[in-house]
Formats: structure tokens, sequence, C-alpha cells
């Protein structure tokens, strides 16, 4: 853990150079450029609300915002890992030429999704506005589960980095299991309407409490208890480490199935 974080600091500006060239390339060609991460978010909004507001809009205030906030989270961590995923063997013959610390290619992955997820708050403020929600000081928290979604993402960004190493497969797979994940998570519909006995399995999904404590920062203004708080830092804190152990111990081999 010490070589990285030691790395990292001698790297950053490696790191800036990645992430920046990310980010180009993720909107090469593109006439709106950056501003497709505003324009997405919204069009998503407008077209989740208008297929499920006849169904839970009356037992959702603020549907709108309430869709946006849900779906903001799921797009960040779909997009980052999927971006992260891919990262090691695209940059495959680079490694096998040069020393780079290897993690940083998965890392600054997901730094740009991080980036263009920042500026993806800005229509949702407006929409916020234009639908009349309140704003609060207490919405500044919303860095916690922001930051908690980052340490999320980055662990599994890192572990499948490493296994799409071992099993190119693993893509079509994990494309299932986000479809699994968004199904779980709350995005259009309350978390109310989801019998007791699978709420277990529920709140396993580590996007569940990242949403949950968004929306009440956001549509409430009141932060979440402190067991969430700490059940969901601790769980993103658990993830993180664990990709960062299981890429630490595979990262030597990845050149001689690159």
């Amino acid at each position: 853990m010490k070589n990285y974080v030691v790395n990292l600091i001698k790297y950053k500006d490696l790191l800036i150079e990645l992430i920046k060239k990310d980010i180009k390339l993720k909107y090469r060609n593109s006439i709106l450029g950056i501003f497709w991460s505003m324009l997405n978010p919204l069009l998503m909004m407008v077209v989740l609300t208008i297929v499920f507001s006849n169904l839970f809009d009356k037992n959702i205030e603020n549907f709108p915002v309430y869709v946006m906030a849900g779906r903001l989270v799921y797009q960040f961590f779909s997009e980052s890992t999927n971006f992260a995923m891919d990262s090691i063997v695209a940059n495959g013959q680079l490694l096998k030429k040069i020393y780079v610390p290897k993690y940083l290619f998965p890392i600054s992955r997901i730094c740009s999704s991080f980036f263009t997820t920042i500026v993806s708050i800005i229509p949702l403020a407006l929409v916020m506005v234009f639908t009349g929600v309140s704003f609060h000081w207490t919405n500044v928290f919303i860095v916690f589960p922001l930051f908690c979604l980052l340490l999320i993402s980055t662990g599994v960004g890192l572990l499948l980095s490493t296994v799409n190493v071992y099993f190119r497969d693993i893509k079509h797979l994990y494309s299932v299991i986000l479809t699994l994940v968004m199904y779980l998570t709350p995005i259009f519909y309350p978390a109310e309407i989801i019998p007791d006995k699978y709420m277990l399995l529920i709140e396993i999904n580590p996007l569940f409490n990242v949403v949950s404590m968004f929306r009440t920062l956001l549509l409430d203004g009141a932060v979440p208890s402190v067991a969430l708080m700490s059940f969901t830092f601790i769980y993103a804190i658990l993830l993180s480490l664990i990709g960062l152990f299981v890429f630490y111990k595979n990262q030597h081999r990845f050149v001689l199935y690159l």
C-alpha cells in the first residue's frame, strides 16, 4: 500500500495526462463534447420520467430529481467500471515496453468518469431549481456519498481489470451483472415497494446506500444517520482494499497474458 501511494505521488503528472487523454477520447469527434455529460442525464431523466411517472409519481415526491439522482450514481458506476475493466488490455503493448505503474490506467479511467459525473451535477441542480426543490446548506455533504461511490468503483474497477486480463469474456458477463445492479437499485421505483424478504439482497448492492444518502441530502436536505454513513464507508473501504489486493497480487503476471 505504501508503494502505491509513493508511486501515485511520483507519477501524478502522468496520471493527470492519462485522465485528460481519456476525457478527450471519450468525446472525440463529438460536436457537443463535454456538454454531453450535462445533456445525457437530462435526456435520460426525461425518458424515465415519461415511462415511469404514471406508475410511481404519486408515491415519490419530485420524481424527476429522484430519477436523475439515482441515474447519475448508477451511470458513473457503470461507465467507470466498464472503462477500467478494459484499461490494462487496451494498454498492453505499452506495458510490455516500459515500466509504468499498472494501476494508473484503471484509476485514470475511473477519475475521468468521475470528472464527467461532477459536471453532470450542474443539470441536476438546474432540474432542482425548475421543479421547486429547496436547497439547504447540508447539500454540500453530497461529497460523502460521492466519495464512497468513488471508492466502490475503484475497488470494482481494479478487480475487473485484473480478471479481464485472464478471462476476456468477463465483458459479456459484466453487462448482465450491471443490468441486475440497475434493477436492484431503486432508480425509478421507490424502495418501499420492495418486499422485506428481498431487502437483504437489495442492501448487499453497493449502490443502494449511496443512492439513498445522495437523495436524502438533495431532496430532504437532511444528513443521513451515522450508522448508514459508517456502514457505507466501511463497505466502500473494504471493496477498494479487495480490489487493490487482487490487482497487486496479479499485476506482475499481466505481461504474460497481454
